[in-house]
């Protein structure tokens, strides 16, 4: 069954209601959580953890920190080295194609949540995570759907993976310039899919994903 959330919930901006709860709670170290490249046909999926500090001027210095789907490359670019400066710990995960494939795309997203958990300079005591649970993490944790419109830790935490993974596939450009990567991220653009019509798909691709899957059936 589909979550719902009442619009009324979301706030005009991500904001620090559920750290600051949290925060008065006893919970010094709160990491917001989020994935990015869920959909895409290619590539790896990534997660970031953020821990911001207990401050009254931390979301103001965050300003213009937004869900990264509302944001320009530009404004992420400029975003993801402040948000790193003023965190208290971020760190980065991925799970690549091959383990999407053979673990599919939830669990892949799961792992990379975890890799980037466990890469912070220190453990959280409670992560606020976009949407999903973590059942083989030992941590309390609260799944917020539309999290990255409501947390500004975990708005935070989709920028820096946003990012993270746009970089991982501009690099990935080098090895197959053919499919034009560093322009569409792997997702199924009409450019993506015009590349791969001509040249097929190659290793980092979600041959587990139905459109690369069925390009797969036809060469064999």
């Amino acid at each position: 069954m589909t979550r719902r959330l009442d619009r009324a919930l979301i706030p005009v901006a991500p904001n620090l209601e559920f750290e600051d709860a949290l925060w008065q709670a006893g919970c010094t170290l709160v990491a917001g959580i989020d994935e990015a490249g869920r959909g895409a046909w290619a590539g790896p999926v990534a997660a970031a953890a953020v821990m911001l500090p207990q401050s009254t001027q931390i979301d103001k210095k965050l300003a213009g920190v937004r869900d990264s789907k509302q944001l320009t490359p530009q404004q992420r670019e400029a975003l993801a080295p402040l948000i790193k400066d003023l965190a208290i710990g971020w760190a980065v995960g991925f799970a690549e194609s091959g383990e999407i494939d053979h673990w599919g795309i939830i669990h892949a997203t799961r792992l990379a949540m975890q890799r980037a958990i466990t890469a912070l300079p220190c453990l959280p005591v409670h992560l606020l995570i976009d949407a999903l649970f973590l059942p083989e993490i030992p941590m309390a944790q609260t799944a917020l759907i539309k999290g990255d419109q409501r947390s500004l830790s975990i708005a935070a935490a989709s920028i820096l993976a946003k990012t993270a993974r746009d970089g991982w596939m501009v690099e990935s450009t080098r090895l197959y310039p053919q499919f034009a990567f560093e322009r569409h991220k792997g997702y199924g653009t009409a450019l993506h899919q015009e590349r791969l019509a001509e040249y097929g798909p190659c290793p980092i691709h979600r041959h587990s994903f139905d459109p690369i899957e069925l390009l797969d059936k036809d060469q064999n």
